[in-house]
């Protein structure tokens, strides 16, 4: 048994494909930048920041998973978009290049904090803006970062990816499964 430290559904799915039992924890945090943040820096502090505040708002008896994703192009992070405009923005930057996806996960339990990140290229092909304004449409990349989902209709973009596909998608499966080794979680 373990805790989510997110609403996220796709960290859902992945857990439950690895045959981990959980239960998800929502997590209130201002996800801001900080000045002068660097992308690996910003993505493990959210990571942690989430996963400590989940085991302060659980029973404490069992370890907190806390995970965040951003999108990095030419060192510029790509949230969420806030609207079409924002989205036609990401997506226009994303394509016909390559980009940098970032997941860190931490793992808390009362011994302390272990955490990891995970970084991935993934490389879109050019985009028109038809299909930009499509798929803006279709409502899937509205919560996502970087605008797009590539387990989703978001994957027709994907050229080629160089890492892990599971931390693209939001948990990187292997290096989860790693971290709670390290910690004795067995499941």
């Amino acid at each position: 048994m373990l805790y989510l430290a997110s609403q996220s559904a796709r960290r859902a799915e992945l857990l439950t494909q690895i045959g981990l039992v959980f239960q998800t924890i929502k997590i209130d945090l201002d996800e801001s930048q900080l000045p002068n943040e660097i992308a690996t820096d910003y993505v493990l502090r959210l990571a942690c920041a989430k996963s400590a505040l989940g085991w302060q708002q659980s029973n404490q008896s069992y370890p907190v998973l806390g995970a965040d994703t951003i999108v990095v192009i030419d060192q510029l992070i790509l949230g969420k978009p806030c609207d079409l405009a924002d989205a036609q923005r990401m997506l226009g930057l994303l394509s016909g290049h390559t980009h940098q996806v970032y997941t860190a996960v931490a793992l808390t339990t009362a011994q302390g904090q272990v955490h990891t990140v995970v970084q991935t290229a993934v490389s879109f092909g050019q985009l028109t803006h038809q299909q930009i304004d499509d798929y803006w449409a279709s409502g899937e990349p509205q919560d996502k970062a970087g605008s797009y989902g590539i387990q989703g209709l978001g994957g027709q973009f994907v050229q080629h990816i160089n890492g892990s596909y599971s931390a693209v998608v939001g948990l990187p499966l292997f290096e989860t499964r790693q971290l709670l080794n390290q910690i004795g979680h067995q499941q």
